[in-house]
Order: C-alpha cells, then structure tokens, then sequence
C-alpha cells in the first residue's frame, strides 16, 4: 500500500508535464509496474467531438418517429438533409449540344426552283427509288437510319444493350431473332396498311388474314386517319443534294391543314411525350431538309408529326413538330451527320 502510492504520485504528475507542454514536443515516458489497472489505456469518446448543436434536428426526427417503414421517398429526404442536393452531372446529349456547327446547312432551301421539277398531278402521291451508284458523286449515301445508329448517345446505347440482353435471357438467342423479325414483319403490314387507307380514303376494316398486332395497331390510329389528308408522297427515297444523305419518307401529307413529314411508330409501351420517341424527330428533321434539298419534290415542307400507335389498340400519341422545334431538331441532326462524318474519315 505504501509502495502503490509514490508510484500513483508519479503518474499523476506526469500527466500534468504532459499537458503542459507543447504538443509538438514529443516526450516518451516509460513506467513499468506489476498493477494491470495502472496499464489500462483510458478510452476516447469520439462522439464527444461530435457537434451536437448541428445534428440536433436529425436526432429530435429519430427519436420522436412513429414510424420505422422506410419509403423511397423517406430515405431521400433523409439524404437531402445529411448530403444536402444532389447534382446531377452533364450527359453525353448535353456536351454535344455544346459543339458548334462548322457546316451550318438550313432546313429549307431558297434556292429550290420549282419550275424546273418536273410536273405531276397534284392528287397523286409521288413515289421515287435511290439513285443509282453512278449517280452518287462519291459512289457511297449513308441513310439516316444508320447515322443515327452509329452517332447513338452512350446512355441510350447503354439502355437498348440492356433491354437486348434482357430480352435474349428471356426468349434466348434464336426467340429473340424472331422476335425481332415478328416486330419488324408486323410493322411493314402496318405501314402498308396506312399506305392502302390513305390512297382510298376508306376507314380501316379487319380481315381475316389480319394478325391481332396489325389489327390493334390500326385500331390505335383510327381517330387519327381522318386528321391526315392532302397526301403528297408515300413510301418514297429523298437525297439531300448538300449534304450527301439518303431516307425513306412514310409519308408527306397535311396534319390539320398543316403539310408534314409523317413518321408511323409502332410500339407495346406507351410514349405520351415527345422525348420518350428517342431519335425520331431528329429522323424526322433530316427527312424535311432532304425533301427541301431535293429537287425530285416540288414542294418544301417545315413541319413533322411522329404517330405512336399500340399492339393493344390503345389510342395513338401524335407528337407535332411545328416549324420551331424542327429547327431545333435539324440543329441536333447536323450535330449528329458531322459527327458521323468525322468517324468515318479516321476509320
């Protein structure tokens, strides 16, 4: 007992010299002894540095909840409070729209003379092939399909990849192939189907050799047949003189008096706004500058509609472009064509 009290003494003061002085000054003491509670390390607290005042709302929420279900919207609204807003970093879509134009080509065309296109009856719609290779000045015309194709956003490759792969797990490799020849046989019905009511301005009626996806599709678009009229071309190529790219137009016709580039969709999932159509209305502008730039139309045209029809037979979505948002789509779409073309010269 008086052997344990000297040494009590020492420690006591040696924690006082420790205090004391600087704490960039290191002092190594040492003490050696035969009592265990003399070697215990004294723990740290951490939540003693913790600042109270600043967690004090989160803690009053924790502790007066009446509830422990943990909603979407819950642990949001918690993540907002312990890691303030989110910022959402630019995509790849944004940065492009950055990029400027080194070859700016307007959607119409006032160098178009009609005079010199050759005359047709105005109530017939024409229908015009791709020209020829000898008639191509560098022998090769990419289509807007396969620009669009190989300019595809990253996210939006990324998605379609994944909707693939999803798809081959579940009709594996051989059912996805016909599924997708199913999709793009039914859609070719559809199309000539539209063709066939529009050139006899008769309302659709369902035959027998008709499958239940043609038959859904055209109830989809019945209220939407008798808005189309004035029809000025089907199923036709157009060539963009300037800019050297080839298409085929659905069809040109008036949409409520207005004359536009109509593209017909097909589709299972419902795409009630015009962004959810991905690339279509760029497809859509690029079709109106080729028609203004081409000299086989005797006509120029500044609007464009986009018809999603549906297997169910729930009613279309028609998306009208008016003369504003196709000038903002073209822009895209040149974005888009000088990209493409930049590819191919490093290839």
């Amino acid at each position: 007992m008086f052997i344990m009290k000297p040494v009590q003494l020492f420690g006591r003061n040696c924690k006082r010299l420790v205090n004391v002085l600087p704490q960039q000054l290191y002092l190594p003491v040492f003490l050696s002894t035969s009592c265990s509670f003399l070697s215990r390390k004294k723990k740290v607290n951490g939540y003693e540095d913790v600042s109270q005042q600043k967690y004090a709302d989160l803690v009053r929420t924790v502790t007066t909840s009446k509830t422990t279900s943990q909603t979407p919207e819950r642990i949001f609204e918690e993540d907002r409070f312990l890691y303030g807003k989110v910022l959402k970093s630019k995509d790849q879509s944004q940065g492009s729209e950055l990029k400027v134009l080194q070859n700016h080509v307007p959607l119409a065309n006032p160098n178009k003379v009609l005079s010199s296109v050759v005359s047709t009856d105005p109530n017939i719609p024409v229908k015009f092939g791709l020209p020829g290779k000898s008639q191509i000045t560098n022998g090769r015309l990419p289509s807007v399909t396969r620009i669009l194709q190989q300019t595809m956003p990253m996210e939006q490759a990324f998605y379609l990849e994944r909707w693939k792969q999803r798809m081959i797990m579940e009709l594996g490799e051989e059912g996805f192939i016909e599924y997708t020849a199913a999709v793009f046989s039914q859609g070719k019905l559809f199309h000539a189907q539209i063709e066939d009511l529009l050139l006899s301005e008769e309302q659709y009626t369902q035959k027998a050799e008709d499958t239940d996806a043609l038959v859904g599709y055209m109830n989809s678009v019945e209220h939407l047949l008798s808005d189309v009229g004035g029809v000025r071309t089907l199923e036709s190529a157009v060539v963009h003189s300037v800019l050297q790219y080839s298409g085929f137009v659905d069809c040109v016709a008036k949409y409520r008096g207005k004359l536009c580039v109509i593209d017909w969709k097909t589709s299972e999932k419902q795409k009630a706004h015009l962004k959810n159509t991905f690339d279509n209305p760029l497809q859509v502008a690029a079709y109106i500058g080729a028609i203004n730039h081409d000299n086989n139309y005797n006509f120029q045209v500044d609007c464009g509609l986009i018809v999603i029809a549906y297997k169910d037979g729930s009613p279309a979505h028609a998306h009208f472009m008016d003369s504003e948002i196709c000038l903002h789509y073209w822009d895209k779409w040149l974005l888009r064509l000088e990209e493409f073309k930049e590819k191919k010269e490093k290839q």
